[in-house]
């Protein structure tokens, strides 16, 4: 069954990222998405919660209060198809900037012989615009971040510094500077991303993706894992070329 609720009290992405946090860890949750900007949660839930619970899970500075819905599961449905874009519309930004990324990485090189250096150059323009995206909203990263990265949930600080790492990794590629290295931290940093990744997909857990911060809504689908699996390849390939 699904309900959708009103919480008040969220101020930034970091409110709105610990009030989902918290809805998913209640007993019997199967999943709960919260938006920011419309003060609502939609909850999917294995059986009824009643409303005092919810409202005790989460700190006294967030109420609670579930919207009048006329038949839940006649309209579930219905609500699926309206209200919720199509999961290739919720990925166009993503789709986008990957789009800008490799014409740009193209454009840069296809006057050379060697395509390793547009390896680089696209493993590089990745990680500069991706930290981008992910250093607008600093406060509010690595609260996002730590829901399905396994070293950010149990070491806070990584979360904070990771936009910095791939702002670090983006310039080692594109200036060639000790290339070697930047890809082992690649493979290291992205491998625990998406064994993170991986396993929320397999709980089926709906959750929003921080890949490119929290200013553009992205779910977490296997577009992500995808994603990873592309600079991981990558990597590899340049590791034993």
């Amino acid at each position: 069954m699904k309900h959708s609720y009103t919480i008040k009290g969220m101020t930034c992405n970091g409110c709105r990222t610990h009030v989902e946090q918290v809805l998913n860890n209640v007993e019997g949750v199967i999943s709960a998405t919260v938006d920011l900007e419309s003060e609502t949660a939609r909850i999917e839930m294995k059986r009824h919660i009643n409303l005092d619970t919810f409202q005790k899970a989460l700190p006294e500075k967030y109420t609670i209060q579930q919207k009048q819905e006329t038949n839940v599961f006649a309209n579930s449905s219905i609500e699926t198809s309206t209200n919720e874009p199509s999961k290739l519309k919720q990925l166009q930004p993503l789709l986008i900037i990957l789009g800008y990324i490799t014409i740009a990485t193209v454009l840069l090189n296809y006057s050379r012989d060697s395509w390793s250096t547009a390896m680089l150059d696209f493993m590089g323009l990745f990680f500069i615009v991706f930290s981008f995206f992910k250093i607008l909203d600093l406060k509010g990263f690595p609260a996002s971040f730590s829901m399905y990265d396994p070293l950010a949930r149990v070491l806070p600080a990584y979360g904070w510094i990771y936009p910095f790492i791939e702002t670090a990794l983006g310039l080692m590629f594109l200036m060639r500077f000790e290339i070697d290295i930047a890809l082992i931290a690649t493979l290291v940093v992205l491998g625990i991303t998406t064994i993170g990744v991986s396993k929320t997909l397999l709980d089926k857990k709906s959750i929003q993706c921080a890949c490119l911060g929290t200013a553009l809504k992205l779910p977490m689908t296997e577009a992500t894992f995808i994603e990873n699996a592309i600079m991981i390849v990558m990597a590899v390939l340049m590791l034993v070329m």
